[in-house]
């Protein structure tokens, strides 16, 4: 933005953009008729702008931007010039302007430009040295909360300081401002709650949803995130409490994808709780009912989705979070054909997990038709993988979807489902139930069914037992098991128990199963001797799991827990819907994301037991999916933005928000 003297202006009003857009420029007659105003009209104590409702006039050839700040967040891409209203903050307004604040960061010009003498202690500091002295206090918490709040806390002082934080210690932050810690926030939000971070809209705002849009100050949505708060992580139902959700997915979007800040919402739609103890609990934040449902709920949703569209466009991308079942299933199938739509749940969980699983088949080998699947838990995030590896099954062999299903079995809380018990199913379980007797339990069916590939989706913590695990190694030289449930104390067991239990005698090879059991009781026994012989082997699993576990050392070689974190694949997968201006998600897409993923897994990863790549690159992980993502929205005609990027990878990248510091004049 820029000053009546060609300086960079630190605000401009965001219903009209800023100067330096570079499209949709409005034909100005010379000279041009900038008018400064405050937004308060009236004394400003000279603190925010030397004259007030006065004409100055500006040549519009002098407004050029400002060289070196071509990607940061005050950047916009449609919008027009005029007319327009400079609103700039200085002063003591400036240091709380978390977008602006650079705190002892300010220069010497700064400082005198901007009425900041005084306001600050004398010296000056450089954006790294901020950054160490924070890590420094932040490493001082033992408590990971009081890391979140900490984190939470900065995001609203000095917000690029905060995402330079997160991006440049991805690995050690990440599960503070995400899962596992979340989860931990989300129970305690009310308790915790210190700033108002998103939209809260409640029933009691029915029929005024587009006028409390209006009341958030961004006008260039292109991500929003919500939640009604009914399932959130494997925690259950907390009400408008699950705000910590939507807050900690959109800060990965800009970390991790370079999604802009202010072109992010995070949004919890209030209906109530059916969580007693919150309800009783005089820190809750929500509304004190139970949880509306029916017509009640679908009119709110409905009446939210349109305003968004009124509001903020065709393009703008609405990401559902941690819905009960019942409402996921149906939100997304009613509205992914008029919407921009994605749930992270069912989508993002199964493309992360299929990329995880191409890796893991560069261990074990096989294509994913030679391999047969059993799930623990048929949920929105069990089905919705479920039904992406059966599409991908069917791509490679060019099969019916209806046969490549038949590989996947499913276990819920009243055993295997099978063709016996359809009638009774839930309309998304129903795909999954095929000719089989019944089994009653996990263990039961994992010896019936002998899969490859044991994946948990339940909620439910240490349903992987020691039984489990050492039957999927009886007949599995590598079983590969996914204990993806968050968070960490919800996940169906550890790396270190799926490495420990995962011991198998090579001799099952050449035996019945009679005889694998027998022989296997037996070395459990005589561990020190068969051990000297070779007949025992450690750490055969191959492990991801929704949380992260540490590494574990067996025989001096270090074995690396993937973690099938959606943070891989969201950020990435939004960005490239932003960058061709995609107007509908397809499931070719997720395919598309998961490949892109898949192929950063380098083979010094494979060796150390990692079917992922690390987080420490995720950016240029982030960049290569929404590359694919976006190639593939054009391919299917459903991309808006031309002309079409020659390299998408470069394109992305360019695109993506830089939180560094830059020199306000």
């Amino acid at each position: 933005m820029l000053s009546l003297d060609r300086a960079c202006f630190l605000r401009c009003d965001e219903l009209l953009g800023s100067l330096r857009a570079p499209t949709r420029r409005v034909a100005l007659p010379f000279p041009a008729t900038v008018r400064c105003q405050a937004r308060s009209g009236g004394e400003m104590n000279g603190r925010s702008i030397a004259v007030d409702n006065t004409i100055k006039e500006v040549e519009l050839n002098s407004v050029e931007p400002v060289e070196g700040i071509a990607h940061h967040d005050g950047d916009r891409d449609e919008q027009f010039m005029m007319p327009w209203t400079v609103s700039v903050a200085s002063g003591y307004t400036l240091l709380r302007n978390p977008q602006y604040n650079k705190g002892l960061a300010f220069n010497e010009k700064e400082r005198d430009a901007h009425y900041l003498r005084g306001l600050l202690p004398p010296t000056c500091v450089s954006q790294e040295l901020q950054e160490k002295k924070i890590m420094h206090n932040l490493r001082q918490y033992q408590v990971p909360l009081q890391r979140y709040m900490a984190m939470m806390d900065l995001q609203e002082l000095n917000e690029k300081l905060f995402y330079k934080l997160l991006i440049d210690h991805v690995e050690e932050l990440l599960p503070i401002v995400y899962t596992p810690t979340v989860g931990e926030a989300c129970q305690k939000y009310g308790s915790i709650f210190r700033h108002p971070q998103g939209l809260y809209i409640s029933l009691n705002e029915k029929g005024r949803i587009l006028e409390v849009l209006r009341n958030w100050p961004e006008r260039n949505i292109q991500v929003i995130v919500i939640t009604d708060g009914e399932r959130i992580l494997g925690l259950g139902d907390l009400g408008c409490q699950g705000m910590g959700i939507p807050v900690g997915k959109l800060a990965l979007y800009t970390a991790l994808g370079g999604v802009r800040p202010s072109a992010c919402l995070p949004v919890t739609i209030d209906v109530g709780t059916n969580n007693e103890q919150l309800l009783n609990d005089e820190f809750y934040i929500g509304l004190r009912r139970r949880r509306a449902t029916g017509q009640e709920y679908a009119e709110l949703l409905e009446e939210f989705m349109n305003a968004v569209k009124q509001r903020y466009g065709e393009k703008v991308l609405i990401q559902f979070e941690d819905f009960a079942n019942h409402n996921a299933f149906e939100l997304l199938a009613k509205y992914r054909k008029t919407h921009l739509v994605f749930n992270d749940d069912i989508q993002g969980t199964a493309s992360v997990v299929l990329a995880g699983l191409f890796g893991a088949l560069k261990i074990v080998g096989g294509t994913l038709a030679e391999h047969s699947f059993l799930f623990l838990g048929a949920g929105e995030a069990g089905t919705g993988i479920a039904e992406l590896i059966a599409l991908e099954m069917s791509k490679q062999t060019k099969a019916p979807l209806e046969e490549t299903r038949k590989k996947i079995w499913m276990v819920d809380s009243k055993g295997l489902i099978v063709s016996s018990r359809k009638d009774s199913l839930q309309h998304f379980k129903q795909p999954w139930a095929h000719n089989h007797e019944p089994v009653n339990n996990l263990l039961d069916a994992i010896k019936a069914i002998k899969p490859t590939i044991l994946i948990g989706s339940s909620g439910v913590g240490k349903t992987f037992t020691k039984e489990v695990v050492e039957a999927m190694a009886t007949f599995n030289e590598k079983p590969i098991i996914l204990a993806l449930s968050n968070p960490t104390s919800q996940s169906e067991c550890s790396a270190e128990e799926a490495y420990t239990w995962s011991k198998v005698s090579f001799l099952h090879l050449f035996c019945s199963n009679s005889c694998i059991i027998r022989i296997h009781d037996f070395l459990w026994q005589l561990t020190s001797v068969t051990e000297d012989f070779g007949f025992h082997s450690q750490g055969r699993a191959i492990f991801a799991s929704g949380s992260p576990f540490d590494p574990i050392e067996y025989d001096g070689k270090v074995l690396v827990p993937g973690q099938s974190n959606n943070a891989y694949i969201f950020p990435g997968f939004g960005l490239g819907l932003v960058i061709s201006g995609a107007t509908r998600v397809h499931d070719d897409m997720l395919l598309a994301a998961s490949e892109a993923l898949a192929q950063q897994v380098t083979q010094e990863n494979l060796d150390k037991g990692m079917v992922y790549p690390p987080f420490s690159n995720i950016r240029k992980i982030s960049a290569h999916i929404a590359a694919n993502v976006a190639a593939k929205a054009y391919e299917l005609g459903l991309a808006s933005r031309y002309p079409h990027p020659k390299d998408l990878v470069k394109y992305a990248e360019s695109l993506m928000y830089n939180p560094v510091y830059h020199q306000y004049r």
